[in-house]
């Protein structure tokens, strides 16, 4: 029995096909300056890994336009937090 994988990007749903080099994967952390200061978040983009595509909090994003797009949708409830 062969074993397939199919990815979606998160953002526009287009399918990942084989040999494709300009995915990217993004996944929200967060971090702290000092041990002081509160933590802040963070958002990691990085190309394409299989290994780290398997993670159950990481983003599939196709390409560049995706990947702004989801840095907007992150950002956006975080900047009205602290602008509230």
């Amino acid at each position: 029995m062969a074993w397939t994988e199919n990815y979606l990007c998160d953002v526009c749903g287009r399918a990942k096909m084989e040999g494709q080099q300009d995915w990217w994967l993004a996944f929200a952390e967060t971090m702290s300056p000092t041990d002081q200061s509160p933590v802040q978040p963070v958002l990691r983009l990085t190309p394409w890994n299989e290994f780290l595509s398997h993670s159950s909090d990481v983003r599939h994003l196709c390409g560049a336009r995706c990947a702004q797009t989801e840095v907007d949708r992150w950002m956006s409830p975080i900047l009205k937090r602290l602008h509230s």
